[in-house]
């Protein structure tokens, strides 16, 4: 009865009268529920003084431990056109197994006879530079012929000189005993004209002496003429040595330029060889890209471009796939006020989505249906999301992880922290203060 009635007929009308309300209005029903009472309150305070984990929960999802066993894609570095499919998505792959074909769109890569053809230009290119070799060698052995030809073409014009030089000598000491000739015949001649004047010599012997004398005098001259001759020879050798000299340097220069030049020639060849080479390796490379092929063990997933004839660009993603073998991780976000509460080897449990599980964050002994995760690593850097990223191995002391986890799947985390008693706990939280600052016993003996 709400009782709205002036007229009060719970005052006129006695319900312990009634049957009903003897069974409600009966005392022995308050010493009951005061019993209750009493008895849950001294529940609740033990209750306050039980142990309680302070942790950190978040949300995250299943990867690897290692990059390489993550899902990837698989690029073409060519671009090209889809010729053939040799897998459909699902198809389980081995490394080195072809996924697809394709073709060249570049118009300088059309001709199907390139690989041929440029291995012709570098053999052709090879008999050049080959050739220029033995121009180089055949002007090297005529540069060699010159400098011993000149050699003895200048011991021959010194030869030459040396008899000039000793040819004027010779004639030098003839010039001299001319002198002494004439210096003696002159005396006779004037001894003898004097001894015709005195009478004692004839006339004819006079013009005997005077005969002698002129053939001295004659003599004279000529024998002068000789050493002047000499002397002209010893300038006409010199004058043969520079011109041998000047005449070879002109040669050998000559054959030294050609040399060169069959060199220069030589040189640019095998450059222009290397280059072919170059490409010709860089052709069969690229041969090679026109089968796309697994790059480990995997599954194909799906297939980015599709159909026959579809032209994609270098770098452009083709396939998805993701590796057979990989070792699982959790990777999870924390917020950047609990990230100094977080080190490298604590343990964390964790409940992935689709297995049940009963959870009690503060009592993760009496959990159910959680594993056992020990954190291997902390990202220095805060991620996109506003959040910091720590990656979780599974905890080799603990019990495995199911074996039907696929990579992707979305993952709870609860870092476990200090144990504190449940009034603290309740009063932490409604006065809205973080954790406890916490330190793993072993960072701490570190730093001791």
């Amino acid at each position: 009865m709400l009782n709205i009635s002036q007229v009060k007929l719970n005052k006129k009308v006695d319900l312990s009268n009634f049957k009903a309300g003897q069974r409600v209005f009966h005392r022995r029903h308050y010493k009951h529920f005061n019993r209750f009472l009493l008895a849950f309150t001294i529940i609740g305070l033990i209750v306050l003084f039980l142990p309680w984990t302070q942790n950190i929960t978040a949300r995250g999802f299943l990867t690897t431990l290692t990059p390489d066993q993550r899902p990837q894609t698989i690029q073409s570095p060519i671009p090209g056109r889809i010729e053939k499919w040799y897998v459909r998505e699902g198809d389980y792959v081995e490394k080195g197994d072809t996924i697809l074909f394709i073709s060249e769109i570049k118009n300088e890569y059309f001709d199907p006879n390139l690989i041929e053809r440029t291995g012709q230009q570098i053999k052709a290119k090879e008999m050049a530079v080959t050739s220029y070799q033995g121009k180089v060698k055949a002007l090297n052995a005529q540069i060699s012929a010159l400098s011993n030809e000149r050699g003895l073409k200048l011991q021959q014009a010194k030869n030459k000189l040396l008899q000039a030089k000793l040819k004027v000598q010779s004639d030098s000491i003839d010039l001299e005993a001319a002198k002494t000739n004439i210096m003696i015949a002159e005396r006779q001649f004037n001894r003898t004209e004097l001894l015709e004047k005195e009478g004692l010599k004839a006339i004819t012997d006079v013009e005997e002496k005077r005969l002698k004398l002129q053939e001295t005098q004659a003599k004279l001259i000529s024998q002068e003429n000789k050493l002047l001759a000499s002397k002209n020879e010893v300038i006409n050798a010199q004058v043969e040595i520079n011109r041998v000299q000047a005449e070879y340097t002109d040669k050998i220069s000559k054959a030294q330029s050609d040399m060169f030049t069959a060199q220069s020639s030589q040189f640019d060849s095998e450059a222009q060889v290397t280059k072919l080479e170059n490409e010709f390796t860089n052709y069969s490379i690229r041969n090679d890209m026109y089968y796309i092929r697994a790059p480990q063990n995997g599954y194909i997933n799906r297939a980015l471009q599709g159909g026959i004839g579809e032209t994609f660009k270098e770098g452009d993603k083709l396939v998805g796939i993701m590796p057979s073998d990989y070792d699982l991780a959790v990777e999870t976000f924390v917020e950047p006020i609990d990230l100094p509460l977080v080190h490298i080897g604590e343990e964390v449990r964790i409940q992935f989505d689709g297995w049940p599980a009963i959870i009690f964050s503060g009592w993760p002994n009496v959990s159910y249906g959680t594993y056992g995760g020990k954190v291997v690593a902390i990202e220095t850097f805060i991620s996109p999301n506003g959040k910091y990223r720590i990656l979780l191995a599974p905890d080799s002391d603990d019990h495995p992880w199911p074996k039907d986890l696929r990579v992707g799947s979305g993952a709870f985390t609860i870092a476990l922290l200090e144990d504190v008693p449940i009034w603290f706990e309740l009063w932490r939280q409604l006065n809205g203060f973080p954790p406890n600052y916490y330190q793993p016993e072993n960072a701490m003996a570190k730093k001791k």
